[in-house]
């Protein structure tokens, strides 16, 4: 995802530039768009690790550790709950996991004995004790960053092992056991290099789709901005905004609902999920079909729609500017959190796919909600104080998604996106129309957009996945809570002690300049309308 981000920041500007500056922008939104479809279904063939399909609600996971001179294998099982335990309406509660300890001679224990141990939630719990594989004691832990990935999935570490010694203090190794060891070292090294070749074949598959991909936007927002400029509408650009939430609400509602209930029935093959790939092919033929009939202005002046240098020099002169692209940034930072992350951290928790998008839906609709009361609210709380308030309450989303409990508990805090969201980028687009000077004010919007909130995710995701890897979900988004906290006292202390300069209003410089010209004028103009009365033939 930091990949991801990293290349829209730079190569979507660059891209839009070209098309701009060559005149081929509507060749490069139908290019776009039919590479997206063809890489979209590249995704598809990346072979997964697990080739398994849970369909039939029970999933096998075994994972082998391999202790000095000590090989232990653990099955995990995933059993279907019944249903008069799950609530109404309701999503599978994590299912209840059973595991089975094998020595390194391939026995394993009967269910009754101590080597057959039973979970109910894999985060937050242990293995007991574990006696098999001639060990006397070895206790078997999940690693210190909790489930990741699908509860089905654990990933286990030995804490103690000890091998039964002879009387001379010797450990007691029979060439079965070397053996035994020696095939599941084997078996390892192969799952590790599975793992590896997946991981580098899904990121040139997503770098590809992204090049593909990231100029889309930008070049089909500045052509239909000029072609609305050009037939004097300009004012229903600012409408545009609306359908898009409409769109996304409906998108992510769609495509859960619709493969919550034909995944498995459509796609018996392949990994869980490619019901989504299929989808947004589907999707971007629809729009592939509707570019044609895109408008696309012909750019018939010679200079580029951003003028990206004069903005950042902007940008750099003015101490306001500065802080609030400082801003910008650790909010695209924290964002990538939730935009990576918290889809896992809910389906650790038994949400399903449909409740995932009905949680995005959720900030949407909050936000369109929310859009009469803009002006009241950027008037009665300034800007500065509307972007506090915005930084406020996403740092309190991040503090309450650490202590999510059930699959539905995300659901009550995702109206506050309406604040989180869209009241903060209200307030930030509104303080970059002030700032800006005639002529940049797009420019800034798409640096602001582009540049900085897509470098803090990138950069967000980068760290993100560190620290969620070290230390878990839960811990990053306190870290995220504790980080805007702190930058919103810093922000609400800087920015009144910030130096104001003073706005130019040329409409007043204007109105001056035409009433100093009429006095020099008035007499001509007098005499010209007197010629003209007196040469005028009477009727």
């Amino acid at each position: 995802m930091g990949t991801k981000h990293l290349i829209a920041t730079f190569w979507a500007p660059f891209c839009a530039f070209l098309a701009k500056s060559y005149q081929k922008r509507r060749v490069l939104l139908i290019g776009s768009l039919l590479g997206s479809v063809g890489a979209s279904l590249l995704m598809v063939l990346v072979p997964p690790l697990d080739r398994d399909r849970p369909c039939n609600g029970s999933h096998s996971v075994t994972v082998t550790v391999l202790p000095p001179g000590v090989a232990l294998t653990v099955n995990v099982t995933s059993t279907p709950e019944p249903a008069s335990n799950r609530p109404a309406g309701g999503p599978r509660r994590p299912a209840q996991r059973s595991t089975g300890v094998a020595g390194a001679d391939g026995f394993r224990g009967r269910p009754g004995e101590s080597g057959r141990e039973s979970v109910s939630h894999l985060p937050g719990y242990s293995l007991g004790s574990v006696h098999g594989a001639r060990t006397t004691s070895g206790v078997l832990h999940p690693t210190s960053s909790g489930v990741t990935g699908t509860p089905g999935a654990a990933a286990f570490s030995v804490v103690s092992t000890a091998v039964p010694l002879h009387a001379g203090g010797t450990a007691l190794a029979s060439p079965a056991n070397q053996s035994a060891a020696k095939g599941n070292a084997q078996a390892l090294d192969l799952s590790l290099e599975g793992l590896r070749w997946t991981f580098l074949l899904s990121l040139g598959s997503l770098v590809f789709w992204e090049l593909l991909n990231a100029p889309l936007e930008q070049v089909a927002d500045d052509s239909l901005y000029e072609y609305l400029d050009f037939v004097d509408a300009t004012d229903r650009y600012r409408s545009l905004w609306l359908w898009r939430l409409l769109g996304t609400s409906v998108g992510v509602c769609g495509i859960a609902a619709l493969v919550g209930k034909l995944d498995c029935l459509l796609v018996t093959k392949g990994p869980r999920g490619v019901l989504h790939f299929y989808g947004y092919a589907l999707v971007s033929t629809v729009a592939l079909l509707v570019s044609t009939a895109f408008p696309v202005p012909l750019c018939r002046r010679r200079e580029p729609s951003y003028r990206t240098g004069k903005a950042l020099s902007l940008v750099g002169s003015d101490a306001r500017l500065i802080l609030l692209a400082l801003t910008v940034l650790l909010i695209g930072a924290a964002t990538s959190a939730v935009q990576n992350f918290l889809f896992w951290h809910m389906k650790d928790h038994g949400s399903s796919e449909l409740v995932m998008g009905f949680s995005v839906a959720l900030g949407l609709l909050g936000e369109i909600l929310l859009h009469p009361f803009k002006t009241p609210l950027l008037r009665k709380l300034s800007k500065v104080g509307t972007v506090g308030l915005g930084l406020g309450c996403l740092a309190g989303q991040l503090l309450y998604y650490s202590f999510l409990w059930s699959w539905w508990s995300v659901l009550p805090v995702q109206i506050f996106s309406a604040i989180s969201h869209g009241a903060l980028w209200w307030a930030v687009g509104a303080s970059i129309e002030d700032l800006a000077t005639p002529g940049t004010e797009r420019p800034l919007h798409a640096m602001f957009r582009g540049h900085f909130y897509g470098g803090g995710a990138s950069l967000g995701s980068f760290v993100g996945g560190f620290v969620g890897m070290r230390f878990g979900l839960a811990v990053l988004y306190q870290a995220c809570c504790v980080v805007l906290w702190l930058w919103l006292a810093l922000f609400l202390s800087i920015r009144p002690r910030l130096p104001r300069e003073r706005k130019i209003n040329y409409s007043k410089l204007l109105a001056v300049e035409a009433s100093d010209t009429s006095d020099s004028e008035q007499g001509t103009e007098r005499d010209w309308l007197v010629k003209a009365m007196r040469d005028e033939p009477s009727d």
